[in-house]
């Protein structure tokens, strides 16, 4: 007995005393094209995606780039990639992961008009094959990089094109079971990493890196929370409300609140989400987030009415430049209304940015840090004027907490507000060259050039520049869920109507798609007052706005204008005008939302009957006889006349004009007109054809 435990002892000895095998190595292989090759990074073996995602993985795997310049997914197309030699030295790899980024080449004109067909086949076909030689092997289908509008053939086809190959490469997919990942969302606000419109600088390059590295590990970076999660949030009350974030692979997530506790799963792209029971209005709750390894507690949450308070200097002019200011401000005292301000780390006033400060705004790092803070004197002094004084009137009459997050820049363009996709598809020409570009005011472009004057890329990015602010400060925002949006715009964009026409349009369905809520109201300010000669148009093509987009109101401000100033003074009336659309058409409070408004007018014995929306207790402001009213035969020859009210109507006539077709109101670009209801709301100017 002895001698057998002591040869078991001997044998365990020697057994131990062996070389531990070491773990066998996991191979990954790249596929693709230029992209995955590194086409234009100036040491690929380096810096391509699939060697620095090598860097990434370590040593226990082992990459392999198997890019081929030129080549297609089609087997009918240009140059096919299973037709090449890196494709047999892809399938030799036998790799237990491969990548798969192919189809930029597909959208060239030889290709994807022709064989668009065959596109979902060949894919399947090519997935087959390295199945083949290792049926164990992780597929992981990359959607397609962005082309930047700068690509030649971008109008003529490349951008549809490159939308349908998106949805095929999703259809392969759900056939094939592979595993999607996303190289294009990464990149897509970064067109400076793409310096030809096409193939992605080493910085570029580390973006596709990373995404694979984490669709192979699953790490995503552990916890990660959108950046209005903080003390004294205010979530939007009596809806169900979707809470979301990211984490890594597989993580089991619980979030609580209020005596609920919803848990789920990241997802294997490290997403996750739950979806709240409507909330009852508060100002004292916790949530929690917690994973096995991560716990965010946020206190003092209140539950109301959240807005998005957007637009340019107009909305971020400070409580405490109005004319009464001071007082305000030191009366501001309601934990009732939270602020979540969002400031530019940069003033885009009349100075060169140091090179540190272009660097940041390159990379769309253009806002400060920034939480959610109770009003009082010191944050609201600072704060958006307009936007406290909607919040202050709706607080008062919801007697409920109020969340206003301001994000508004000095000078900003409309354009610079609207998302890539929708300018992209249906207004490409605004992107072409933006800084000598006649769509875009020559006021902005000059100080953005003033701004960027240190900088030596080629490429350079700005506030001002389209699509600009919707990437740095809508995009982080995550579909924070909201109430609505109020609006103070349109200065920088008053040189072209007929482009603003568009754009807005665009502004308010693109917002409204990225909150997923078509209904979504939407509120702004018509321009004020100014000497400035287009601003007759351009107030009136605003007030055609309101009437073509829906879920939306016009607050009119042209009688608190100044004649030399673009920053009128007197906020209060704004804020609570916007504030009055909000409480009608939203909250269904029984209030006027607005003054008269421009309904139609009808031509009756040489004279004109004019019709109001909002036209009770119709009369001036000033006890005078009603101004601004002009008529005439001919477009461009308008004469002054006599107006009357009649009840709810206004009859408009002169003696010198006898066939009256045309008819104005307050076109002037400083305006006296002195239109008003019952509750002292002015008129909108207007100009129309007379019936």
């Amino acid at each position: 007995m002895k001698q057998s435990i002591l040869i078991s002892l001997v044998w365990l000895f020697a057994f131990l005393r062996q070389p531990i095998q070491a773990t066998e190595t996991i191979k990954v292989a790249c596929v693709g094209n230029s992209i995955t090759y590194g086409t234009g990074i100036t040491n690929r073996d380096a810096d391509s995606y699939p060697a620095q995602l090598q860097k990434l993985l370590g040593k226990k795997y082992s990459v392999g780039n198997f890019g081929k310049p030129g080549a297609t997914l089609l087997a009918h197309g240009h140059r096919p990639y299973m037709q090449q030699e890196e494709y047999q030295k892809a399938l030799d790899f036998s790799g237990d992961i491969v990548v798969i980024h192919l189809g930029i080449n597909d959208t060239d004109p030889r290709n994807w008009p022709n064989y668009r067909d065959e596109f979902v086949h060949d894919y399947l076909k090519l997935i087959e094959s390295f199945k083949k030689v290792n049926p164990q092997c992780r597929i992981l289908l990359a959607y397609i990089t962005p082309i930047a509008d700068r690509h030649p053939r971008f109008i003529s086809g490349t951008q549809q094109w490159h939308e349908e190959i998106q949805e095929a490469i999703k259809v392969v997919a759900q056939i094939s079971q592979a595993e999607l990942i996303d190289f294009h969302t990464p990149l897509y606000p970064y067109p400076l990493l793409l310096p030809d419109a096409i193939h992605p600088n080493e910085e570029g390059a580390h973006i596709l890196a990373q995404t694979a590295y984490s669709a192979i590990t699953g790490d995503y970076g552990g916890l990660k929370l959108p950046i209005l999660y903080t003390d004294y949030m205010v979530l939007q009350r009596n809806t169900p409300l979707r809470i979301h974030g990211t984490a890594n692979t597989k993580t089991p997530v619980t979030v609580s609140i209020d005596g609920q506790k919803k848990k789920t799963i990241t997802d294997k792209n490290g997403k996750w989400e739950v979806i709240l029971d409507p909330i009852k209005a508060g100002d004292n709750y916790e949530l929690s987030i917690q994973t096995p390894q991560q716990s965010h507690t946020f206190h003092h949450v209140a539950a109301g009415e959240v807005w998005l308070c957007s637009g340019q200097s107009n909305m971020q002019f400070m409580l405490q430049q109005t004319q009464d200011g001071p007082t305000a401000a030191s009366q501001a005292h309601n934990s009732q209304i939270r602020l979540f301000h969002m400031k530019g780390k940069w003033e885009t006033n009349a100075s060169e940015w140091p090179t540190n400060a272009i660097d940041s705004v390159n990379h769309l790092l253009y806002y400060q840090t920034t939480s959610w803070k109770e009003c009082t004197p010191n944050t609201a002094a600072t704060f958006s004027a307009v936007a406290y004084y909607f919040g202050k009137m709706l607080q008062d009459s919801l007697k409920v907490p109020v969340g206003l997050i301001c994000n508004a820049v000095g000078g900003s363009t409309t354009e610079s507000w609207v998302d890539r996709h929708s300018l992209e598809k249906y207004f490409p020409a605004i992107l072409k060259d933006w800084t000598n570009n006649d769509f875009i005011q020559g006021w902005a472009r000059e100080r953005a050039l003033l701004n960027l004057k240190q900088s030596t890329n080629t490429f350079k990015r700005h506030p001002y520049e389209p699509c600009y602010l919707y990437e740095a400060g809508i995009l982080p925002l995550q579909q924070y869920p909201l109430k609505g949006i109020i609006w103070y715009q349109g200065e920088s964009n008053a040189h072209n109507m007929e482009a603003h026409y568009r754009l807005f349009k665009l502004l308010v369905n693109g917002w409204r798609d990225n909150w997923n809520n078509p209904d979504m109201p939407f509120y702004f300010v018509q321009l004020s007052s100014l000497n400035r000669p287009s601003w007759t148009w351009f107030r009136d093509s605003q007030r055609r706005l309101m009437n073509e987009l829906p879920h939306t109101g016009m607050a009119v401000s042209s009688d608190k204008g100044d004649s030399l100033d673009v920053h009128p003074k007197d906020k209060r009336p704004i804020g609570e005008r916007l504030a009055r659309w909000a409480l009608n058409q939203t909250y269904h409070y029984s209030l006027l939302p607005s003054g008269p408004l421009y309904k139609k007018a009808i031509s009756k014995n040489n004279e004109v009957i004019i019709e109001f929306d909002y036209a009770e207790g119709l009369h001036s402001s000033d006890g005078n006889p009603l101004t601004g009213f002009e008529l005439a035969e001919h477009e461009g020859k308008y004469f002054p006349a006599q107006a009357i009210i009649e009840g709810n109507k206004i009859k408009v006539y002169t003696n010198q004009v006898k066939n009256p077709q045309y008819i104005r109101y307050g076109w002037r670009p400083f305006t006296r007109a002195n239109l008003v209801n019952k509750d002292q709301l002015p008129a909108s100017s207007f100009r129309d054809n007379i019936q």
